[in-house]
C-alpha cells in the first residue's frame, strides 16, 4: 500500500468560474489552436460566445471540428489528414469523454505520419509512440469518464466485428485540465445518471483494484463521499445544485485519476465489447452493470477467497455509502448492493436488452471482455461468473 508510483497528471484549475482562466493559458501555447468539442456541450451554452471574445481579444484564430458520437479510428484519422497541413500551438477539447478522447488522439497525431490504428491496443501492430504530441488542454462539461486526467483515448468501431481500445501513452495526458462545474449546467438528466454512475463504478473499482495502493484509496473514497452526497441529488434537481454539481465535477475528475494510475475491474472489462458490439453508451454499461458485478465479486471471494483484502474494502464503502456502520460484514455487503441496485433504478439505467443484446450473444461478450481493464479486478471471475453479471442486467 505505500509502496508504489504515479504517473504523470496534468496542471488542474478546478472550481467555478475556472473557465475564465482558459484564454490566458491557451495564449501560453501560442496563437493558433484546433478547438474539438461536442455537438452542442459548449457552443450551444451562453459559455461559447464569451470564450470566443476572449479568444478574440487575445489574437487567437482557431479551427474548431465537432464530435457528435463516440470516436472511431476514421473520424481520428480524417480530422487529422484534414489539419495535418496547419500549424497549431494546441489542441483544446471541450465536451463529454467523446470529445475529450477525440481531441487527445488528434493532438497525439497531428504531428505523426501514422494512423491512429498503428497504436491501438489489441487491432493493430501496436508501434511504440515516440510523439512528439501537440499540446493538449482537456475541458470537461460533463461529470463521468474522467478522461481529462488520463492517457488513454478510447476509440470505437460498433457493430458485429466492432471492438473498443485504447490509444494509450504518457505523452498523450492533458498539459491542463480546466474543470469548471458550471459546465454540467446543461447536462440532461439521463446524461446526470449515466455520467454519474461512470464516475462511481471508476471508483469504486479502482479502490478495490488488485493495484491499488494508499495514495489513489484516498482519493477514491474522497470521490465516493462526493457521488453520495451529489448524484442523486443533481438527478432530481434538488437542493443546492451548484454545490452538487462541484462534488460530482470532483468525483469525475478523481475517478479519472485513480483510474489511470491502478486500473479497473470487471465492468470494464464488459463495457468494452458491450460497447463495441452493441449502440450502448459508456456510461450507461457501467451503470447497469455496477450492482450486479459488485455482488458477483463479493460472493465469489467469500466463496474461494475468503482472506482477499477486497472484501474489507467492499465493507468500507458500505459505511462510506449507507453512512452507518456494520458489525455483521454480511449485511454491510446486502446493504451496499442494494444500495446500488435502488441507484440503479431511480436513475432510470436501462437493462442490456434495451440495446439488442441477447441471451444467445453472451459467449461472445464474454469472450470478449478479457482486456486489460478486467486485469486489475480483486478476484479473476470465470466465465459462468461472469456471465452471472450479464444475466442479472439483460
Amino acid at each position: 500500500m505505500f509502496n508504489f508510483s504515479i504517473a504523470r497528471l496534468p496542471r488542474i484549475e478546478f472550481g467555478t468560474g475556472a473557465l475564465k482562466k482558459l484564454p490566458d493559458i491557451i495564449a501560453g501555447y501560442g496563437s493558433c489552436i484546433l478547438l474539438v468539442t461536442g455537438a452542442r456541450s459548449f457552443t450551444g451554452t451562453e459559455h461559447w460566445q464569451s470564450f470566443v471574445d476572449q479568444l478574440k481579444q487575445r489574437g487567437i484564430s482557431w479551427q474548431l471540428c465537432t464530435i457528435t458520437e463516440e470516436p472511431s479510428p476514421v473520424v481520428v484519422d480524417n480530422l487529422v489528414k484534414t489539419y495535418a497541413d496547419q500549424s497549431f500551438d494546441a489542441v483544446v477539447g471541450i465536451g463529454g469523454g467523446s470529445a475529450l478522447d477525440a481531441a487527445k488522439a488528434i493532438a497525439g497525431l497531428l504531428k505523426v505520419q501514422h494512423s491512429v490504428m498503428d497504436y491501438l491496443e489489441g487491432v493493430g501492430p501496436e508501434l511504440p509512440y515516440a510523439g512528439p504530441a501537440t499540446p493538449f488542454i482537456a475541458v470537461p462539461t460533463t461529470a463521468g469518464t474522467g478522461s481529462e486526467a488520463t492517457k488513454n483515448a478510447v476509440l470505437s468501431i460498433q457493430g458485429e466485428h466492432g471492438f473498443k481500445k485504447s490509444f494509450r501513452h504518457d505523452k498523450l495526458v492533458a498539459e491542463y485540465a480546466i474543470v469548471d462545474p458550471d459546465l454540467l449546467h446543461s447536462c440532461p438528466p439521463s446524461v446526470i445518471a449515466a455520467n454519474g454512475m461512470d464516475a462511481l463504478t471508476q471508483l469504486l473499482e479502482s479502490y478495490v483494484s488488485t493495484k491499488s495502493n494508499a495514495f489513489t484509496d484516498a482519493l477514491a473514497i474522497s470521490g465516493l463521499q462526493a457521488v453520495r452526497d451529489a448524484l442523486i441529488p443533481l438527478y432530481r434537481q434538488d437542493g443546492q445544485l451548484q454545490e452538487h454539481r462541484e462534488k460530482m465535477a470532483y468525483a469525475a475528475l478523481l475517478s479519472g485519476i485513480t483510474l489511470a494510475q491502478v486500473g479497473l475491474g470487471s465492468v470494464h472489462g464488459l463495457a468494452s465489447p458491450l460497447g463495441a458490439f452493441y449502440p450502448i453508451p459508456h456510461g450507461a454499461v457501467c451503470g447497469t452493470l455496477v450492482a450486479s458485478a459488485t455482488r458477483i465479486n463479493i460472493r465469489s471471494m467469500l466463496a474461494r477467497e475468503p482472506n482477499n483484502q477486497a472484501l474489507a474494502k467492499y465493507l468500507h464503502v458500505a459505511e462510506i455509502l449507507c453512512q452507518k456502520r456494520f458489525i455483521d460484514p454480511q449485511a454491510a455487503f446486502n446493504a451496499l448492493v442494494d444500495l446500488l441496485v435502488d441507484w440503479t433504478t431511480e436513475l432510470a439505467l436501462p437493462r442490456l436488452s434495451h440495446y439488442g443484446l441477447q441471451e444467445i450473444a453472451l459467449d461472445k461478450v464474454i469472450a470478449n471482455c478479457r482486456g486489460s481493464s478486467i486485469k486489475t479486478n480483486p478476484i479473476v471471475l470465470d466465465d459462468e461468473e461472469i456471465r452471472q453479471i450479464l444475466l442479472e442486467r439483460l
